[in-house]
Parts: structure tokens; C-alpha cells; sequence
């Protein structure tokens, strides 16, 4: 029996949408849900970093497109993204850390969007997450990466384990695919 559902999928195909939907979905039927989602940024038109949003509605920068001149020593960079480690940690290890026992009524939700290649350059993230892997009292909703060039270890890690149901979007099953996933999480908190 899955404890935790994760979707994958290129980038751009809806994976965030999806998630937006089902926290919806399950707030609605009073699921206890927390967590954050990656959100595009763009100016003029073009994309020129991600911020992650917390569910409670704070929002915090994740990266932004570097310059190539910018040589700093203690830089994160994923392709022309600069990653903002600090930002990222100080919104979003709070809101990990705050993983509960859950209730009677059952587990609480964790909405972690996404576990990728930005996010793992944080180790205290990484920690955050295998706990809430392991904590008995929570399900999570979460997106990981489709395999690419070298592989990340806890989005391997995840993928291979036995407690976990994987969704795989497609530009064919996305706009029908959502009942499925909330059905799922609901299945993961009894």
C-alpha cells in the first residue's frame, strides 16, 4: 500500500498544475494539507527564474538566470540558474520541519514541488525530506524529475521505493489524470 504519491514528467508539462488542483481538491474536503510548489517567473515574456510559494502564501525566490561574469565561490548553479540556497531553506525547511503526527482522521498532506536538481543542492532539504519519507503521521504529494543525464540520488532513492505510487504525466493522461492522484493521496492518509 502506497504512503506517499509523487508525479513525474518533463518540464512544462503540468506536473505543478496538477498539484495546485489536488491541494485544491483536498483542502476542499478538509484534508489537512501544507507544503510549497516552484513557480515560473517571467518578465516580459521570458522566463527569468523560479520562486517557491508556500501553501500558507509566502513566497521566496529559488533561482534566478545568472550572468556569465558572476564567478562567486559559494555559487549554485543549475544551466544559466543561480540558486538562492538561504531563500531557498529559510521558506521551506519551516514549513518541512513542521511535519505533525497526523490525526485521528487521519495523515497530514505534505506538498513538496519539487524535489529536482536545484532543491537537492541543499542537504538540510535532502534530510528534511527523508524524514517526512519515514514520519508515520504524514502522506506526501510531491514531483520528482524524469531520469536525465546523471542520475539524483533521492529522486532515485524515492523512485525505487515499495511505499510510494508514481504518477507519469503525459500531454495525453494530464487533463484526466487528477481524480486518480487525489484519490490516491486520500488512500495514503487512512
Amino acid at each position: 500500500m502506497a504512503k506517499h504519491v509523487f508525479l513525474t514528467g518533463p518540464p512544462g508539462i503540468g506536473k505543478t498544475t496538477l498539484i495546485q488542483k489536488a491541494t485544491e481538491a483536498l483542502k476542499s474536503s478538509g484534508v489537512p494539507i501544507d507544503g510549497f510548489y516552484t513557480e515560473e517567473v517571467r518578465e516580459g515574456g521570458r522566463r527569468i527564474g523560479f520562486d517557491v510559494v508556500t501553501l500558507s502564501g509566502r513566497r521566496g525566490t529559488l533561482s534566478r538566470l545568472g550572468s556569465d561574469s558572476s564567478t562567486a565561490r559559494h555559487e549554485y548553479r543549475v544551466g544559466q540558474y543561480i540558486v538562492d540556497l538561504i531563500s531557498f531553506e529559510h521558506l521551506v525547511l519551516p514549513v518541512l520541519r513542521n511535519v505533525d503526527l497526523g490525526s485521528d482522521t487521519g495523515k497530514k498532506v505534505h506538498v513538496i514541488d519539487e524535489i529536482g536538481k536545484m532543491e537537492l543542492f541543499s542537504q538540510s532539504f535532502i534530510q528534511a525530506v527523508r524524514q517526512t519519507l519515514t514520519a508515520s503521521g504524514t502522506a506526501i504529494l510531491g514531483t520528482i524529475p524524469i531520469p536525465k543525464g546523471k542520475p539524483l540520488g533521492l529522486v532515485e532513492e524515492i523512485r525505487s521505493r515499495k511505499d510510494i505510487k508514481v504518477f507519469n504525466v503525459t500531454k495525453e493522461n494530464r487533463d484526466n489524470i487528477l481524480q486518480d492522484i487525489v484519490t490516491a493521496v486520500q488512500n495514503c492518509r487512512k
